[in-house]
């Protein structure tokens, strides 16, 4: 059995046209006929399939959050884990100077390899064969545990983000109310020590608090330094 059989198997699909899987593998420092077309359409497919399963699985989870679970799956870093997981360096097609290198091991080229894949399996067996083999790789990751920091509400995640870092309790003041008794608006402020207040405005004085601490754990959050990658 050839590399090329042995990959399909793992990824739970055969091409009628192998040679879309070749270019899959195929990366530029290879030649002029290599996967970044692939991948750039792979990546769309990738997207929109997995948006799709997040959405049915998680019915109680916000758009935002939802979008940051895609992103947890989608990134870098968990492609190139799914792209090792299969042997997906085994195949590659490198250029010689990218062979020296290392590059097999490089999760940019196998993760961008992976999503080349999929991009050519949609070209070979329509969307459904791109489904198949996203199904097969990252439906597996699609947890409980996924969600498990989504599903709590913004207030409980500020507080233990906080806690985590040492810093005090957040405070909560109800600002203003608005509108008819029918129809009232109420604007809740959330306060971190060292930070700039965030402010939103809801149906209700609990969610707009629970916005206003969204707010504050993003800007919390964007001002972490970011976690040290490694090379691999």
């Amino acid at each position: 059995m050839s590399e090329l059989d042995r990959l399909q198997d793992r990824i739970a699909y055969r091409f009628s046209d192998i040679g879309l899987l070749r270019q899959a593998l195929t990366h530029r420092s290879s030649g002029s006929v290599h996967n970044e077309r692939l991948e750039f359409l792979g990546d769309a497919a990738l997207n929109f399939i997995v948006a799709a399963r997040l959405y049915t699985r998680f019915a109680r989870v916000s758009e935002g959050d939802l979008s940051r679970m895609r992103a947890r799956l989608v990134r870098e870093e968990t492609l190139a884990q799914v792209a090792a997981s299969i042997q997906l360096a085994d195949s590659l097609i490198l250029g010689p100077g990218e062979m020296r290198s290392g590059g097999s091991r490089r999760d940019s080229i196998r993760a961008d390899a992976l999503e080349a894949i999929i991009g050519a399996a949609y070209l070979d067996g329509g969307f459904a064969a791109a489904e198949c083999i996203v199904d097969h790789l990252l439906l597996p990751l699609i947890t409980e545990d996924l969600g498990a920091e989504e599903l709590r509400d913004p207030k409980t995640r500020l507080q233990e983000f906080l806690q985590s870092k040492g810093r005090g309790l957040p405070l909560y003041e109800l600002v203003e109310e608005k509108g008819q008794a029918h129809e009232r608006r109420f604007v809740a402020r959330c306060s971190v020590a060292g930070m700039e207040p965030t402010e939103a405005e809801d149906s209700s004085r609990r969610k707009a608090e629970q916005q206003a601490a969204q707010l504050m754990l993003c800007k919390l959050q964007n001002l972490s330094p970011p976690a040290q990658r490694h090379a691999g």
